[in-house]
């Protein structure tokens, strides 16, 4: 009874930021969990490369090309994903970008482009999907945020992604308390440091991601597949009671 709360059958779930990173990661949890999986990507060769992966599962999946900057492009993915599936169960909003500026110094389109991913896009896609969610009055939905939003990261000049991930935290929370009289639940996880690819120089580094395993009380940094499980999680029933949470993953890092 309960082991089967965390089964994803038969359902249908959109990745944003699904062609890479841990947004591949997230893919390939939901369909080992048994849903078939949208790939909203702006790469559309990393998001077809992600969908073969996810059929080789034994899934149907969909590459959408998609930039969550544009309203327009969000709505036709969502369009796209409803008439090859016919339903959207669960959204992971995980599309995100970081860069780092001084604060004195960012450029006006600096600022303006990290907040149009992660913040702006991500409400885009809870509207393209909520519509649909609300009609069929049941819906879960996944925010990637950061510890970053929760906490100033030391020695590092990341205001434009540190603030537009506490944004992320709240829209969460608001979203959650308009949309629970529809049977949606939106949810959030903040990572701290992950191993990514993309990462792992950075965190390889002594000068810099050496810098940071000191204080993480589990002295590493986590690792991407680590994330699956908790995003599955929140997907499904297994945290059918669980809604405006943000469930920090960060080895106990905003501990200290």
């Amino acid at each position: 009874m309960y082991m089967e709360k965390f089964s994803l059958q038969g359902q249908v779930g959109v990745v944003t930021g699904g062609g890479q990173g841990l947004g591949r990661v997230y893919c390939h949890a939901f369909a080992e969990a048994g849903a078939d999986v949208v790939i909203a990507e702006l790469n559309p060769d990393t998001g077809e490369q992600v969908a073969e992966q996810v059929r080789a599962m034994g899934r149907r999946a969909l590459a959408v090309t998609t930039d969550v900057r544009n309203k327009s492009s969000v709505d036709a993915m969502a369009a796209v994903a409803l008439k090859e599936f016919g339903q959207i169960d669960f959204l992971m909003n995980n599309a995100g970008l970081a860069r780092m500026y001084d604060a004195v110094d960012i450029p006006e389109d600096e600022w303006k482009d990290i907040f149009d991913v992660n913040l702006n896009g991500m409400l885009f896609c809870c509207q393209a999907v909520g519509r649909h969610m609300i009609e069929r009055r049941r819906g879960s939905i996944v925010n990637i945020s950061s510890v970053s939003g929760l906490v100033a990261n030391r020695y590092r000049p990341h205001i434009s992604y540190n603030v537009s991930k506490a944004g992320v935290k709240h829209l969460t929370t608001m979203l959650a308390c308009e949309w629970a009289p529809h049977n949606i639940r939106v949810n959030g996880i903040a990572p701290g440091y992950i191993a990514t690819e993309h990462a792992k120089d950075f965190l390889a580094d002594p000068q810099y991601g050496g810098q940071f395993i000191p204080w993480i009380p589990m002295q590493r940094p986590g690792q991407p597949e680590e994330l699956g499980p908790l995003a599955i999680f929140l997907a499904s029933d297994a945290s059918s009671y669980l809604t405006g949470t943000t469930i920090v993953a960060d080895g106990g890092y905003t501990c200290w």
